[in-house]
């Protein structure tokens, strides 16, 4: 379906579970060599192990350093960088309202820094591919989602107007960035697995009444967007955040 990605070089960040390992192993699928990152050695080794021609690039990308050097040595596994997706995020956080300094600054190194290290520090091999950027956002950066962590949402609304502000700036020189802002998506280990074995009717109920198909999604509905931002199929956007939520954005408007 996506020949044109056939032996593209893909830096994943965050790619050892969940959406992110989802999205690595649809690229390996593709005929695309993958470089994995994530914190977790033993995961990224399992990951590796059941993903065609890739590649561990382990380290931290909330730090700006560390996030160069992983970028350096991805694209010296590699022999280049093709496309970079931005997947490193997490909506953990306390009770909106009772948000301090700390809560800001982990929030924003997770949801926003992770990805702008990463780009800033891809760039130059980017420009020379001609290449790609595809962010992982959230609706909770489009629109208020109640009881949607403040310091999360505020991070993710940043994310997607980078993504959109710096789409001239880079379409310029050959590059796309786009985002994808998923809703309730459930996979093993998230949030909403945890949420649904503490009380899975007042889940249910919830979803029923709050997204218009009436079910959650899973990574797999985000990495069949994001193969399609990263194909040529689209080759004519850029700056765009595409929203994959069921229908619970527009929910809020009835």
């Amino acid at each position: 379906m996506y020949n044109d990605l056939n032996n593209k070089k893909v830096l994943v960040t965050g790619s050892s579970s969940g959406i992110g390992l989802e999205i690595a192993k649809n690229f390996s699928k593709a005929g695309s060599i993958i470089a994995l990152n994530g914190r977790n050695r033993d995961r990224l080794n399992k990951a590796a192990k059941n993903i065609y021609n890739s590649k561990i690039v382990h380290g931290n990308v909330e730090d700006p350093i560390i996030a160069k050097k992983i970028v350096i040595k991805a694209a010296s596994l590699l022999n280049g960088i093709d496309i970079v997706v931005c997947n490193v995020g997490s909506g953990k956080s306390v009770k909106p309202g009772s948000e301090n300094y700390l809560d800001w600054q982990t929030s924003f190194k997770k949801n926003f820094f992770s990805a702008t290290n990463i780009i800033e520090a891809s760039k130059k091999y980017l420009v020379k591919t001609k290449g790609n950027i595809i962010c992982i956002s959230s609706i909770c950066g489009v629109e208020y989602i109640v009881g949607a962590p403040i310091t999360y949402s505020v991070a993710k609304s940043a994310l997607n107007s980078y993504v959109k502000m710096n789409s001239k700036i880079l379409g310029q020189k050959g590059v796309r960035i786009n985002a994808i802002a998923p809703g309730n998506i459930l996979f093993k280990g998230s949030v909403w697995e945890k949420k649904i074995k503490k009380n899975r009717k007042i889940v249910i109920s919830s979803l029923n009444s709050s997204v218009a198909l009436k079910k959650f999604g899973n990574p797999k509905n985000i990495s069949d967007i994001c193969l399609f931002l990263a194909s040529t199929k689209s080759d004519f956007v850029t700056g765009s955040v595409w929203i994959a939520d069921g229908g619970q954005i527009r929910m809020l408007n009835i």
